[in-house]
């Protein structure tokens, strides 16, 4: 097989993120070859310590852009080079690596958008440091939305194989807002781009022809006819109407405390709940550890691992972080990649 180039960006160096890239890039190498973006040093003395036989060979950036990816052989990883600022201490943040890890960022959707790489997976940074930097800076998904000058992109959470369920996808109206902020973020041209989105996304990455959407209201109970809130009525209904009209199959809106149930799951291929802290629980409840993340919408191809940095595990040492997480967010990256190249073709048999 033909492997698929990843980048795959390590996120906040005092924290898990090289580690994890680390195993699950050496556990997959066979069958998707993983570009890891950080800094060469830490990652090469991190990976002999996991397992001397794990080999890693340094490119610098410039030397990247010049002459493109050495044909290393499979049982070597390559990381591109962008130095950290300041010497690393395992769950120690330090902002003067901010820029550094954004770095990642950068090259990582350079790569994406020029053809050097068919997809991107990030490892979780820590916001604050980049934000301690002098960067504003909201999120993954804000900051690629910016970077490539995509208006409206849609964060959706997803894992397979549960128990009576095949899959669980879970998308997102709005992302990180204060709760207070929600409400006044629902509106009904919002929700239409965002069901575009999520329906063509569906279509393309996850080969399926004909999504079916559940679609949460934003109140309790839905806001059982007004009694609790009028968005339902006013905004999300029709919206959905509105969708229906254009072909998408978005039905709804359901009480969010009812609607995450397998006889009404297994029914759907993905859940638009209102705001972060309503669809995410649930599924992280299901599958932490497991599940992944995808930025639909991008022109380019992002996925990455449920959970966050875990300071408090990489101060203990290595081998506390499970990598399981961010070998299923390489997976799904590739397997959209080959399925964006190739309709009929995956890497497995049936989406994530």
């Amino acid at each position: 097989m033909n492997r698929p180039i990843i980048a795959l960006t390590c996120g906040e160096p005092a924290g898990i993120g090289p580690e994890i890239s680390l195993r699950a890039a050496w556990a997959l190498r066979q069958e998707i070859r993983c570009i890891l973006l950080g800094d060469a040093a830490l990652l090469a003395q991190t990976a002999h310590a996991i397992d001397p036989a794990m080999r890693v060979a340094a490119l610098s950036i410039q030397a990247w852009r010049n002459s493109g990816l050495p044909a290393f052989p499979q049982d070597c990883l390559t990381v591109i080079d962008c130095p950290v600022a300041e010497p690393v201490q395992p769950g120690v943040l330090d902002a003067r690596n901010g820029r550094a890890v954004l770095q990642t960022l950068d090259i990582a959707v350079e790569g994406a958008r020029n053809g050097a790489f068919a997809a991107m997976v990030t490892a979780p940074l820590q916001k604050s440091t980049i934000n301690d930097a002098g960067i504003v800076f909201t999120g993954h998904t804000e900051y690629l939305a910016e970077v490539t000058g995509t208006p409206q992109v849609v964060m959706m959470l997803a894992c397979g194989q549960l128990p009576h369920l095949p899959h669980l996808r879970v998308a997102l109206a709005t992302t990180h807002l204060a709760l207070k902020d929600v409400p006044g973020a629902i509106t009904a041209d919002g929700l239409a781009r965002t069901l575009d989105i999520l329906h063509a996304d569906l279509r393309a990455k996850f080969g399926i022809d004909q999504p079916r959407i559940l679609v949460t209201g934003l109140n309790p109970h839905a806001g059982e006819n007004g009694y609790l809130g009028r968005e339902e009525i006013d905004i999300i209904s029709p919206a959905l109407l509105a969708a229906r009209q254009r072909g998408i199959d978005a039905r709804g809106p359901y009480p969010a405390d009812t609607l995450f149930q397998p006889k009404y799951l297994e029914q759907a291929d993905a859940v638009l709940a209102m705001y972060h802290d309503q669809g995410l629980p649930v599924l992280k409840f299901a599958s932490f550890g497991h599940g992944i993340n995808i930025t639909l919408g991008l022109p380019l191809i992002r996925t990455s691992v449920d959970h966050g940095t875990a300071l408090d595990l990489a101060a203990q040492g290595l081998g506390h972080a499970g990598h399981e997480s961010m070998a299923e967010a390489i997976r799904a990256a590739a397997d959209m990649a080959c399925r964006q190249r190739d309709p009929d073709q995956s890497l497995r048999a049936s989406p994530t």
